[in-house]
């Protein structure tokens, strides 16, 4: 009788093709991440006139799109922190509760699950103080598509929104530029059915209708620019939200612990002043109370 782990022996081959298998799985995922990797750096090299010069005061560049069915927003940002300190920020789900948090609409974050299967609770509100429980949910999947050396992808994925949205995608890249600097990708997107089509027209011909987003399309008579409006001024709008409550947690990170939570949301808020056409919601004092209460209250929740 064969031993098992004789080579000539049906179970041995078994294993040995699946072992060959498991290491072209392995092998194909590590091509892809170097591939992606070499993407958004060949992306830096394609923006560095858009990056050195635009309407932001920092190297930022925004896109937005939309189709039928999806609006997505892009930002790409040379960020002054190092790679090592960007990937240790924002590798583990919990750091990303006290990251969204910081978006005002955003009321609550929780995260739980397994390593293996991380989930975020969010819950998305009013422009004030609300109770969670009177808030919108928003299940994401959190997934860390790759972290190496060189390359950081992070994906938050739901597939059910409020008013019939659906397929949120919030998904964060990072490389590094130099000993000092980081490039990151951040894309937000999401879908619409009919029912969340007639809720945006609603908002826009009402409370939304002067808001706008960062897309320059032309001259005002008086020579100021037109910026976009509509859908695709919202997205760009809540994507930039986002952009600035990743580099907000990140210009407090390595401070110590007790003095995080206040650097974060002053340095949210004043950054989104710089923009206040198109980001300026409430006051400063009624925002920072606002957020230290719900910041508190979620620690509260997830202690």
């Amino acid at each position: 009788m064969r031993d098992l782990y004789d080579p000539a022996s049906r179970p041995a081959r078994r294993l040995a093709r699946l072992a060959f298998v498991l290491l072209l799985g392995a092998m194909a995922m590590g091509a892809a991440r170097a591939q992606d990797a070499a993407t958004l750096k060949a992306r830096y090299g394609e923006l560095t006139d858009r990056l050195a010069n635009n309407q932001f005061g920092r190297p930022l560049y925004l896109e937005s799109a939309q189709t039928p069915n999806d609006l997505k927003g892009d930002i790409y940002s040379i960020i002054e922190h190092p790679y090592p300190m960007v990937q240790q920020a924002l590798r583990p789900a919990e750091h990303w509760c006290d990251i969204l948090i910081l978006h005002l609409n955003v009321k609550g974050c929780k995260s739980s699950g397994s390593a293996d299967a991380k989930r975020l609770s969010l819950a998305v509100g009013k422009k004030y103080d609300q109770p969670v429980d009177q808030a919108y949910k928003l299940e994401f999947a959190y997934r860390v598509a790759a972290s190496t050396a060189d390359y950081l992808q992070v994906q938050l994925n739901a597939d059910e929104g409020p008013l019939g949205t659906r397929d949120y995608r919030i998904k964060l890249e990072a490389v590094p530029i130099d000993a000092q600097r980081s490039f990151i990708h951040l894309s937000y997107s999401y879908g619409y059915g009919f029912s969340a089509r007639m809720a945006m027209q609603v908002y826009l011909a009402t409370i939304g209708s002067q808001k706008v987003g960062f897309t320059s399309l032309d001259k005002k008579p008086d020579g100021s620019p037109a910026y976009i409006g509509g859908v695709l001024g919202l997205v760009e709008r809540n994507t930039m939200r986002y952009y600035l409550a990743i580099d907000s947690y990140l210009s407090a990170y390595t401070l110590p612990p007790s003095e995080q939570i206040e650097k974060r949301i002053r340095t949210w808020y004043d950054a989104t002043e710089r923009y206040a056409t198109q980001l300026h919601e409430m006051d400063r004092d009624e925002y920072l109370e606002m957020k230290r209460n719900e910041i508190r209250r979620q620690k509260g929740r997830t202690q």
